[in-house]
């Protein structure tokens, strides 16, 4: 097995043997903390330009099936697990992860002390990295990592992106229509739009809304998608316009970040951000918590108690994440209460994760009622 080395771009380097494709790749190190899913984690395009690093130590007993993938193709940029199994069992299973992440051209890394690693990221925050099984000097490979991009700044989401819009039907008898923009869609999201009775037209990320409305949906969606919402102008401005038709719009994690941009917030970059499937969240329209699936590096800066008067009407803080208080969600409401939009930082499709979150999907549904 060949030696593999990663660096990070403060000079912290592990030593290990090579996982997947041998080669060199380069990104932004996060952590995950799930103990499942990770097929569900390669697959989700919000990990495009990112090397995830696993936190659970042995990774790939179920191998790989055809069925949990939730795009057409791995997108994280590398991955760093500590044990990967040796074999596979599962009777899904169609083949090793290993082999999934070669035949892929996955570089990976493994044999390392993911726990140390995780724990450096905690420490100093998510930042940029390298992974070789072709260079043994650390120094060059640093000097390689920082002329790698920065996430900062970066949009990410028309790389993404499907090219071109597709139709969803709705399961039975259709409800509703919904124009959905892909941001990074994760397969099952539409899915469960279907489930209860609703046709998802997918569009690309460089829809207009002149194109939104050619489907005549009853409501928008955007979804979860990779970099920096600071970056990504032209679909706040898709939004804003929707919003002043009251369109009912629901929004996931980065449709969650360009509805607070709508809305007249800024948003931030979190120093390691939440990546997992175990996240306490406040639902504080109904004071239950959930625990629920993240991916995001960037959160929304809005008052977490104070309402906000914007040309769209009234905005509050609707979620909030138990750990550290960043915001999780935004209800957009008439100033008589009435809801108009809402949107979270998560998933709620439980792909990979716990299914706490399902009922947003009915509250869109409750929502396209009302205008209905």
């Amino acid at each position: 097995m060949s030696a593999a080395l990663l660096v990070l771009e403060d000079g912290r380097t592990f030593h290990g043997e090579a996982y997947g494709a041998v080669g060199e790749t380069f990104g932004e190190a996060v952590f995950n903390t799930g103990m499942t899913g990770y097929q569900e984690t390669l697959t989700d395009p919000s990990y495009h330009r990112q090397v995830v690093v696993m936190t659970a130590p042995h990774i790939g007993n179920t191998g790989v099936n055809d069925e949990d993938q939730e795009s057409s193709r791995i997108w994280v940029a590398g991955y760093v697990v500590r044990d990967p199994s040796r074999i596979t069992s599962n009777w899904r299973s169609r083949r090793s992860l290993d082999d999934e992440l070669r035949n892929q051209g996955v570089v990976g890394i493994s044999g390392i002390d993911t726990r140390a690693l995780t724990r450096h990221l905690r420490e100093r925050g998510a930042m940029r990295v390298g992974i070789s099984s072709t260079e043994t000097d650390p120094a060059a490979l640093l000097t390689r990592v920082k002329s790698a991009d920065q996430m900062s700044g970066t949009e990410l989401a028309g790389e993404v992106s499907t090219k071109e819009s597709y139709v969803v039907p709705a399961h039975g008898e259709k409800r509703f229509t919904v124009a959905a923009l892909d941001l990074g869609i994760k397969t099952m999201t539409p899915y469960r739009m279907a489930e209860r009775g609703i046709e998802v037209h997918v569009l690309p990320a460089t829809s207009t809304l002149e194109e939104v409305l050619a489907v005549k949906p009853d409501g928008l969606f955007f979804s979860n998608g990779p970099g920096d919402p600071a970056a990504t102008t032209d679909q706040v401005e898709l939004l804003q316009g929707a919003l002043a038709q009251d369109l009912p719009y629901f929004g996931i994690c980065f449709g969650n970040q360009l509805f607070g941009r709508a809305l007249g917030f800024g948003t931030y970059k979190l120093k390691y951000g939440h990546r997992g499937i175990n996240q306490p969240v406040m639902d504080r329209t109904t004071g239950k918590v959930e625990v629920t699936a993240h991916n995001h590096g960037f959160a929304v800066d809005a008052p977490l108690d104070a309402p906000t008067e914007t040309p769209y009407g009234v905005a509050t803080v609707s979620h909030v994440c138990l750990n550290d208080e960043v915001v999780e969600g935004l209800e957009l409401r008439t100033p008589d209460g009435e809801l108009k939009s809402f949107s979270v930082q998560y998933h709620p499709e439980a792909a990979a994760g716990p299914h706490d979150a399902a009922y947003l999907f009915d509250r869109f549904v409750s929502l396209m009622t009302k205008e209905a």
